[in-house]
């Protein structure tokens, strides 16, 4: 292929230097597929582990789980990892693996187009030297679903004249001590912050749209012996993995088929209202309505007696406006805040990076969206978008275990794909659109008796068709059954250009 003036040619691109992206590249590098980089739009690795860092962010999955299979780590200080020791595993993953000087940081992809003459994606690339355009054979995507914050659409907002901030791109320099804080949404991340904040806040309003089932942490820091028997005697961290593992697995038949069962966790979550908030009126808003785990099932010890402190109301009226300096609620109570912070989620049905990819019919991947939602074969690619692989795409995230595991699968898919294109001397592959149909068709079957769509909730997890496109159906294990091999049968392939001239 000739060279486009400049224009760098790479075998793989691959798009995020979180836990996934950095996994391709390690595992491509093994695999000796060394021609790659990897663009980054924050200034370094980790991910959503390195742009969360609001107060209280940990992780609600265990740390001995909450890593890679190949880089396990004896030193976590405890059952489940703060956001800052997170952040420096990775880092230093990244920094053992020898990859790091094929990564770009503080650049943001402005779009990637297939070209069916160059058989290749180019991608053009915008950072602190300017546009930058690449021709690669394959695009990895590895961007997450908890990437891009969702800002609410309320009137006024954009006139607050206090700081405003989004849980995600939290603002450190901004002093909170005696402030009146407001807290917009109850998920996850402001369920770890909240409690931070009722510390040094003057006052905390907490809105709430929707309570979420909260059961207890059970939290504890790892003894300097456990951590010795980690590092020292071989295979004991790694029993202790697969014993996390099983305890999780054992979960799923109450979420995918089974959701009765989770009276259990109902239980629990009641339990926990029950020990840390005194005021029955209280208990009653902060009690779900819906089967536990129809919403993501949250973890804390905190929650509940920080809702019950003086200094917190918990506001159940919906917000009717933001003015310049206080919330006004649907009963026309209008309550004065000097900051504002928005938790309100991600685009996680709806991910950013779908508008810059277009494929070969000249559709961006949310165009495609856009019309039936988002579907991919085994999650991972799609047809009419040659050569495109996502990591974490549709219907591979997870309600009860870490998605380490999905991203590990997947990318062992992605090197497969690669080893098959160079064995068979391929240029393009792109699953047939049968193979992606009954793929899709499968797991909406899957879907129907689950908790997500039995379950009597709205939540992120659901498109704007009512279908689950978030979550795998099942067993984890199962879905890396799935991927376990590159099954080139239930694709469309092409060879290169060059190779038909020279076969002529």
């Amino acid at each position: 292929m000739s060279a486009t003036p400049g224009r760098r040619n790479v075998d793989h691109l691959i798009v995020g230097a979180g836990f996934a992206g950095l996994a391709a590249a390690i595992k491509l590098d093994e695999a000796g597929e060394r021609d790659f980089v990897v663009i980054e739009k924050d200034s370094d690795v980790g991910g959503t582990w390195h742009i969360n860092t609001y107060p209280g962010a940990e992780c609600d999955v265990p740390s001995q789980l909450y890593s890679y299979s190949f880089a396990l780590n004896p030193a976590w200080s405890k059952v489940y990892s703060p956001q800052q020791e997170i952040w420096e595993y990775t880092r230093r993953v990244a920094e053992e693996s020898g990859t790091l000087d094929r990564f770009v940081f503080d650049t943001a992809v402005l779009d990637a187009r297939w070209d069916d003459d160059l058989q290749r994606w180019v991608v053009r690339t915008e950072g602190p030297a300017g546009v930058q355009e690449y021709a690669a054979r394959t695009v990895v995507a590895g961007a997450g679903g908890l990437s891009e914050p969702r800002l609410p659409e309320i009137e006024g907002i954009d006139g607050f004249q206090g700081e405003i901030f989004h849980s995600a791109r939290w603002n450190h320099d901004v002093d909170l001590a005696g402030k009146r804080i407001a807290v917009i949404g109850t998920g996850a991340s402001a369920v770890q912050l909240v409690p931070e904040l009722q510390q040094v806040a003057g006052h905390v309003d907490v809105y709430q749209r929707t309570p979420n089932w909260i059961i207890p942490r059970n939290e504890r820091e790892f003894s300097s012996i456990e951590k010795a028997v980690f590092a020292k005697v071989p295979g004991a961290q790694r029993a202790l993995r697969s014993f996390v593992y099983a305890t999780l697995e054992a979960r799923v038949p109450a979420f995918a088929r089974f959701p009765v069962l989770m009276k259990a966790v109902e239980a629990q979550g009641r339990k926990n209202i029950a020990k840390g908030i005194s005021d029955p009126a209280l208990r009653a808003k902060v009690t779900p309505d819906y089967r536990a785990g129809c919403k993501r099932i949250l973890i804390s010890n905190k929650w509940y007696p920080a809702l019950d402190a003086d200094n917190v109301d918990l506001v159940t009226d919906p917000i009717a406006a933001v003015t310049a300096d206080a919330i006004v609620t649907a009963d026309g109570v209008e309550r004065p805040i000097d900051v504002l912070v928005v938790a309100t989620g991600f685009y996680v049905t709806e991910p950013p990076i779908a508008r810059h990819i277009t494929g070969r019919d000249g559709r961006t991947l949310a165009d495609l969206w856009d019309e039936s939602g988002m579907a991919a074969y085994k999650g991972t690619t799609f047809h009419g978008f040659p050569n495109l692989f996502q990591i974490v795409g549709p219907n591979t995230a997870l309600g009860h275990s870490s998605m380490i595991f999905i991203i590990e699968s997947q990318v062992r898919y992605v090197v497969e794909a690669a080893k098959a294109m160079r064995r068979e001397g391929l240029a393009a592959v792109e699953p047939t659109q049968a193979a992606q149909d009954a793929w899709t068709a499968e797991i909406r079957r899957k879907m129907r008796p689950t908790v997500w769509q039995t379950g009597g909730c709205a939540s992120w997890y659901l498109d704007k068709f009512g279908n689950n496109t978030t979550l795998w159906p099942g067993q984890t294990f199962t879905f890396r059954q799935h991927l376990s091999t590159f099954d080139l049968d239930r694709y469309d392939v092409e060879v290169s250009h060059e190779r038909e001239a020279v076969n002529a």
